[in-house]
């Protein structure tokens, strides 16, 4: 069993393309997982979903919370599912387990007026302010993550036809569409702003940035810088929840759904490559409709 951490942790780097971060938290989940199947005298051939049962409760006693809980559940899941693949075991003790109703972590999302607030927040009259406008209009009419949404070049849009090319998890190509309203806040950022930022840092005539969205000195914008931008706004705009780019993603999704979205288009638009991940938000939605009941229903 020495050699299969190292060829699992491999095999997601390599085959599935996945972030280092990402991998860390698989090695600590799998070393914990690993540990306990080594008290138990357990080969993982040879674990049963009893076996499972048994460590999820173990991992529930030490205090875990139940999103960490889930996590690990994901990680075991991968793992048994990549043995299958080599042919190391025959059967997958983690099908059709399905993650207790008390694991699932409901995204936070923000409503459309919020999210309009929050647009509308930022100075289109200043470029700083028309370009903040232009991304976060960008990442609610997209549902990108911020790796994305800072990495986009200008030759990735297509403002005639309203579609953005990006590389998300794992290095996978999708199109993704825009609509008008993003379109022209594009158009005007281009036209009225980003020459500016430009001429400010003195790139002009130096080499322009492939990159669409640019910080004052010229280069791409870090995720970090526009984590600190989007919560500034959300603090100007007196919103009292949690505000970050995921929160706009998960806003997205989420508003599609509740306006008659299917769960495939919007899985695809996301770019996630396995649905169960994307009916995550049919739960946000049916926990919103249960509050509206609830409020507005004369027996409620």
């Amino acid at each position: 069993m020495e050699g299969l951490p190292k060829s699992f942790l491999e095999y997601l780097t390599v085959e599935k393309g996945l972030s280092k971060n990402t991998i860390d938290s698989y090695s600590r989940d799998l070393r914990g997982y690993l540990s306990f199947l080594e008290r138990e005298g357990l080969a993982p051939k040879k674990v049963l979903r009893k076996n499972l049962t048994d460590y999820i409760g173990e991992l529930r006693n030490t205090g875990l919370v139940p999103s960490s809980i889930a996590r690990n559940l994901s990680t075991i899941r991968r793992f048994h599912r990549f043995l299958i693949s080599e042919g190391l075991s025959d059967i997958d003790p983690t099908e059709n387990l399905e993650t207790p109703k008390g694991f699932i972590r409901i995204p936070r999302i923000l409503t459309q007026e919020e999210v309009n607030s929050l647009i509308r927040k930022p100075d289109p009259k200043k470029p700083l302010g028309l370009r903040d406008r232009t991304m976060l209009e960008l990442l609610y009419a997209t549902g990108m993550r911020v790796s994305e949404l800072v990495s986009v070049k200008i030759k990735d849009v297509n403002l005639e036809v309203g579609y953005i090319i990006t590389l998300g998890k794992g290095s996978k190509e999708r199109v993704v569409p825009i609509h008008d309203a993003a379109v022209l806040l594009i158009k005007d950022y281009l036209k009225e702003a980003r020459n500016k930022l430009l001429r400010s840092t003195g790139s002009c005539g130096k080499g322009d940035s492939p990159y669409l969205f640019i910080s004052k000195r010229g280069g791409p914008i870090t995720r970090e810088r526009f984590w600190q931008i989007i919560k500034g706004y959300a603090l100007k705009t007196g919103i009292k929840k949690k505000v970050s780019p995921h929160v706009l993603r998960h806003s997205f999704a989420s508003h599609l759904l509740e306006h008659g979205a299917d769960l495939r288009s919007v899985q695809v638009m996301l770019g996630h490559s396995d649905i169960s991940t994307t009916q995550i938000y049919t739960h946000v939605t049916g926990e919103r409709l249960k509050r509206i009941h609830k409020e507005f229903h004369p027996r409620g």
